[in-house]
């Protein structure tokens, strides 16, 4: 098995990188406990805040994704999916991933994750399974709209979205559950 087999980037095309930050997240840090599932002691189901800067010039719009390539599914686990948002906004509030998406901006929709709900679904390793990485990306987009239906898949968003990406920002955090 090739050594680049859990990277979640290895057969997508070389972007650009640009920025991304956030008040909620560490890049390489543990998930703080607000955004683990509520399912887990602790956890709140609260989406990260983001911020990001750089975005290559040409960028129309933005999708972020939030994806755990450890899951033991085989397919990994999309914990999060936002399409069409606007090209001039730069980041996302805490908790903009609830059940309304109130604080998502104008034209911008969830898909449901992999739970098949549109909202943000925080971490919940299984216990003794290891560390869990939860890859949060930023998308810079050349076009306004995806056209991809509110009821699809992350994946099928992943796979829209890969002839239309023109960056992309990378931060990830992990999380274990101890057995």
């Amino acid at each position: 098995m090739p050594t680049n087999a859990n990277n979640p980037f290895a057969r997508l095309p070389e972007v650009p990188s640009f920025t991304v930050t956030s008040t909620t997240l560490t890049d390489g840090g543990p998930m703080p406990a607000a955004q683990w599932s509520a399912g887990v002691p602790g956890g709140k189901d609260v989406s990260p805040q983001l911020s990001w800067t750089g975005a290559p010039e040409g960028t129309r719009s933005y999708a972020v994704t939030v994806y755990d390539p450890d899951a033991p599914t085989g397919s990994g686990f999309w914990h999060w999916a936002v399409a069409d948002i606007p090209a001039a906004v730069t980041g996302l509030p805490e908790g903009a991933g609830d059940e309304s998406g109130s604080g998502l901006p104008g034209g911008a929709y969830q898909l449901p994750n992999d739970a098949r709900l549109p909202r943000y679904l925080g971490a919940a390793p299984p216990a003794g399974h290891g560390p869990h990485r939860y890859v949060v990306v930023v998308h810079a987009l050349d076009v306004e709209t995806i056209g991809v239906p509110a009821e699809g898949t992350p994946a099928y968003l992943g796979f829209t979205i890969a002839g239309h990406v023109l960056g992309r920002a990378v931060l990830t955090a992990t999380a274990e559950t101890p057995a």
